[in-house]
């Protein structure tokens, strides 16, 4: 856990004006979450499910990132910290690695339901932030921040990059003999969820060079994806891909 002061992060720091957001916002927000819900419930792992409990989240209400943060500090030394919009790749890392999860304070309207091109608050904080409860998770999340902070060319940290899409973002677990789901792209989308559970999208076994070596597709849904076999394997995973970078600038 760490209390690093941030650098290139810090001018995208904002404050959620919670008393801003207006009764339309928190019925989107709950109907956002109505739709949603059941089938996460059904197909979402046990690691995720209990940090939805454990931050707190409202089925009715926008989350408060100051109260979602004082639940998870605690526990994992994360805090959920409102950024401006999307961040430089130097300014993400930073705060990855200093345990703060950069999350945007921006709701998509109702003509949006069902998908929007950037992420909101719904994706970043119903998708990602309850696997940020998970003590495994969390440091797998500040170990690759760390990891690709101090990564200066663009073709290594694209092949990085690999790896938090294919776990953080559209990660998929075996638990009790089932694919279950834990990245955010999934979690927060029917479409990409209903295409991993009805056999749309090919699983195979999680492997750090076959993810390194697997080309990201960010405008289809996803034809290819991997299962890990427990939260240990991306935290191995990380370990291991910090050691083949070490190995190859020696």
């Amino acid at each position: 856990m760490t209390g690093r002061s941030l650098v290139a992060a810090e001018p995208y720091l904002v404050t959620q004006e919670y008393q801003n957001y207006t009764a339309e916002q928190q019925s989107v927000w709950s109907e956002l979450v109505r739709r949603r819900l059941p089938q996460v419930r059904e197909h979402a792992c046990r690691e995720f499910l209990e940090g939805y409990e454990i931050i707190g989240l409202s089925n009715e209400l926008l989350p408060n990132l100051r109260e979602i943060t004082g639940r998870l500090k605690p526990r994992t030394g994360w805090s959920t910290t409102a950024v401006s919009g999307f961040l430089p790749g130097d300014a993400f890392f930073e705060m990855l690695a200093a345990r703060m999860f950069p999350t945007t304070t921006w709701l998509r309207s109702r003509d949006s339901l069902a998908y929007i091109p950037e992420p909101d608050i719904f994706h970043d904080v119903f998708g990602h932030v309850p696997m940020h409860a998970h003590p495994v998770f969390a440091d797998f999340l500040q170990h690759y921040g760390s990891v690709c902070s101090q990564i200066q060319d663009a073709k290594e940290l694209e092949r990085l990059g690999r790896l938090f899409w294919y776990t953080v973002e559209f990660g998929l677990v075996r638990q009790d003999g089932e694919i279950k789901v834990y990245g955010s792209g999934v979690i927060s989308s029917h479409g990409e969820c209903s295409n991993v559970i009805g056999g749309g999208c090919e699983v195979r076994p999680f492997s750090l060079n076959e993810v390194l070596d697997t080309p990201v597709k960010v405008d289809e849904l996803q034809k290819v994806l991997f299962a890990i076999e427990s939260f240990d394997q991306v935290y191995e995973a990380i370990q291991e891909a910090e050691k083949q970078i070490r190995q190859v600038s020696e």
